[in-house]
Parts: structure tokens; sequence; C-alpha cells
């Protein structure tokens, strides 16, 4: 069991940056790929970023390359997401997942364990 805590999220003005953070507690750290999803009113949630149980595999949706960056701390259980040159599209409620495994997934039901959430709002 891996229970996961966001933090970070907020109000930023298009352009802005941000930076998510989202802890992990229960299991060890380091045998699960983490990944960053994200919900907007009215729309599924779809997938942002994902980093395997290293940190040396990353995919990132099309939508934020290039603006978006995964980082991983294993020793402090800790997963990151930088967020820069923001947009309002970029609103959602953002959310952290963890699932068993070496590999980076990109699909949401590949994995096991997610966060509450954290609202990110973009204000044009």
């Amino acid at each position: 069991q891996v229970q996961l805590v966001e933090s970070g999220g907020g109000l930023v003005q298009a352009g802005g940056s941000l930076g998510l953070s989202c802890t992990a507690s229960g299991s060890t750290f380091s045998s699960y790929a983490m990944g960053w999803f994200r919900q907007a009113p009215g729309k599924e949630r779809e997938f942002v970023v994902s980093t395997s149980w290293s940190g040396g595999e990353t995919y990132y949706a099309d939508s934020v390359k290039g603006r978006f960056t995964i980082s991983r701390d294993n020793a402090k259980n800790t997963v990151y997401l930088q967020m820069n040159s923001l947009k309002p599209e970029d609103t959602a409620v953002y959310y952290c997942a963890a699932r068993r495994g070496r590999y980076s997934y990109t699909a949401t039901r590949e994995y096991d364990y997610w966060g509450q959430g954290t609202q990110v709002t973009v204000s044009s």
C-alpha cells in the first residue's frame, strides 16, 4: 500500500510557474513508477508526465513538452512536477499516481494508487 499526498497547487498568471510535490508513504518508494495526471472540469483525467522507478525514463504529454519537468528524489520519497510557461488550458486538478514497476507508464488504468489532487488555476 502506498499513500500519496500532493502539495504546491495554487493560482498563477499565464506565463508563470508552479511546482508540485507528491510525497509517498507506506512502501518502498524506489520500487514504484510515478505519474502526474490532471482533470479539468467536465473532462476526463488525462496523462501529463511519468517517470520510471529510477527516474531514468520519462514520458511527457505533447501538450506539456518543453514546459513541464518531472523529477524524483527516492531518498525523500517524493516526486516533483515543475511547471513553467503555464497556460490557462493547464488549469485542472493535478493528481499524483503510483504503481509498482520499473518502467514509465502513461495510462490511467496502469496506476494503482492515487493522491487526493491539488488544484492548479492559471489566469489569463
